[in-house]
Formats: C-alpha cells, sequence, structure tokens
C-alpha cells in the first residue's frame, strides 16, 4: 500500500512539474510562422532543417487548426496548430565569398 501511495505522489509531482514548464503560445492573424516538416524522417539528414517558412497566418480556426498561406498569399492549407513556431527573422543578407587556395609561390 506504501509504494502505491508513493507511486501516486510521485505521478502527480511529475506531471505538476512538465505542467509547469509547457509554455503558452499565442498566434494571430497575419503574424509570420515557420512549419514543422514530418516528412524529413523518410529522407534523414544531419543539416536538413526540420522548418520551413515563413508562412502567414490567414485563419485560426477552434480546436488548434491554423489556416497558412505562402507569402505571396497563392496556396493556402490548414494545419494542426502545434506543428507551428513563431518567426522572429527577417530578410537574410547572404554573400559568398571565394577565396583561393591554390598554390603561393
Amino acid at each position: 500500500m506504501n509504494a502505491y501511495e508513493n507511486a501516486k505522489l510521485y505521478k502527480e509531482r511529475t506531471q505538476n512539474w512538465h505542467d509547469d514548464r509547457i509554455s503558452n503560445r499565442t498566434f494571430f492573424e497575419g503574424q509570420q510562422v515557420l512549419l514543422f516538416k514530418d516528412s524529413l524522417r523518410l529522407f534523414p539528414g544531419k543539416l536538413k532543417s526540420h522548418w520551413s517558412g515563413p508562412f502567414r497566418i490567414k485563419t485560426i480556426f477552434p480546436q488548434c487548426t491554423v489556416e497558412l498561406t505562402t507569402e505571396n498569399g497563392s496556396n493556402a492549407f490548414k494545419v494542426n496548430g502545434q506543428r507551428i513556431k513563431p518567426y522572429y527573422g527577417g530578410d537574410v543578407e547572404r554573400h559568398m565569398e571565394i577565396i583561393d587556395l591554390g598554390k603561393q609561390d
């Protein structure tokens, strides 16, 4: 009986500890978000990102369903709200520099 009570107390404490560390994510229409790609597990790669986007939130439905559109607004699709995260970045300047590693005299 003692072991049963201790197991019950342990489960309650573990659940409370877990619930305290969950962060609430609130989204609004027009916000930019990233979408989790679950198809990556078929073609794994160390350096491949699991996130695609950014996408823009078009509509928020009840039960954690979100309608996303591409940046130009051409495609609209519904996804589970647990598969998105906020996108905080902006435009990234990417430049390439060529370095000559040839033989020097």
